[in-house]
């Protein structure tokens, strides 16, 4: 990686292309072949951290097409593709997805896909396997496999490391079972289980530096007061739907409308009742916004006919009152959307 910007030493010249935006970096490498090693080096990423250039990204996979990743850009308003995720699953689906030392990982999971003569689903229901996607090299590679094979569970990143909790290792079987993962050192070590599995699916927050569990359908949620300790209950009777943290304050979508959710007590935001009609869409926070991306519009009296989106609303929550925006629709991801997750790079 030598002599990257004549009459430049190499340190300084790194630096340079550190503050070029991430989106620009396959044409970067095209200049030349030090360029290239340049673009694909640890450095270059180290620098970026450096000259504080880094840039916050959403990663979405959707349902159509299959095992298909791509990152929204909110800077730029543009949607970059990633490699197809490598997995020998098709249609992988109901997976924990997280974004943990600079990497994206994608874990565990089973398959969507159905097989069309006998509408059976197709083979695996719940995987150990951990794939993570290092933006450095732009590649999948496959990490250590989880303890406990698990689809529809819980799945946080706290201080750098992943906690998986909860989920079904069959589609009868519901596991109490939770684990950490240190992506430095690729292990995974067994925590506390959960007091209660509800033998439904589970989601995880985290919120003022504890993953909060919420199973569907029940008010009670499980927190993680210590990772030796374990998981504490706690009856808060939150609401029910989709949940976005912004700014390390939760929000929740109920009935066409989305509410600030306090520990006890809840505080109506905005209406959102143009996605009344739609399902299967991810809700995320980033910076002072929340993100609607893709779904399913479903049938009703007036039209039988259920459409795909790639759409992306955004709301800007605001003092004085919060104001929706469309941003650029994804490229290549559309419908129902498997995993969401925010990535720093």
């Amino acid at each position: 990686m030598s002599g990257l910007i004549e009459g430049l030493p190499d340190a300084v010249a790194l630096r340079c292309l550190a503050r070029v935006p991430f989106y620009l970096y396959p044409k970067l490498e095209l200049v030349s072949r030090s360029w290239r090693e340049a673009i694909h080096s640890t450095e270059l990423f180290k620098a970026r951290q450096e000259v504080k250039s880094t840039e916050n990204f959403i990663c979405v996979c959707a349902y159509d097409p299959d095992n298909l990743w791509q990152l929204y850009d909110p800077q730029h308003d543009l949607w970059i593709t990633l490699p197809d995720l490598p997995s020998n699953i098709r249609h992988l689906a109901h997976f924990g997805v997280v974004s943990a030392a600079g990497k994206l990982f994608v874990l565990g999971g089973g398959s969507d896909a159905v097989d069309p003569l006998t509408g059976d689903q197709d083979g695996c229901f719940a995987t150990d396997q951990v794939w993570s996607y290092n933006p450095v090299t732009r590649q999948w590679s496959l990490c250590a496999p989880m303890i406990v094979p698990r689809a529809m569970f819980a799945c946080c990143e706290l201080d750098g490391k992943i906690i998986v909790a909860g989920g079904f290792t069959s589609c009868r079987k519901s596991i109490s079972k939770s684990e950490i993962y240190d992506p430095e050192k690729d292990l995974w070590i067994s925590m506390p289980d959960l007091h209660h599995t509800h033998n439904s699916a589970c989601t995880g927050v985290v919120i003022d530096g504890k993953v909060h569990i919420l199973h569907k359908g029940l008010s009670t949620v499980q927190v993680l007061e210590n990772v030796k300790l374990g998981w504490t209950v706690h009856d808060y009777s939150w609401l029910q739907g989709p949940m976005a943290v912004v700014k390390g304050k939760l929000y929740i979508m109920s009935h066409g409308q989305i509410y600030k959710q306090e520990r006890y007590s809840c505080k109506l935001i905005v209406s959102a009742s143009e996605f009344r009609r739609k399902i299967g869409f991810a809700m995320i926070g980033l910076g002072d916004d929340i993100y609607i991306i893709g779904g399913v519009i479903g049938p009703d009296r007036m039209n039988w006919d259920i459409k795909s989106t790639a759409d992306v609303d955004v709301l800007t929550l605001g003092n004085e009152r919060s104001v929706w925006r469309q941003a650029a629709p994804m490229t290549r991801c559309r419908g129902t959307v498997l995993g969401c997750t925010q990535m720093r790079i």
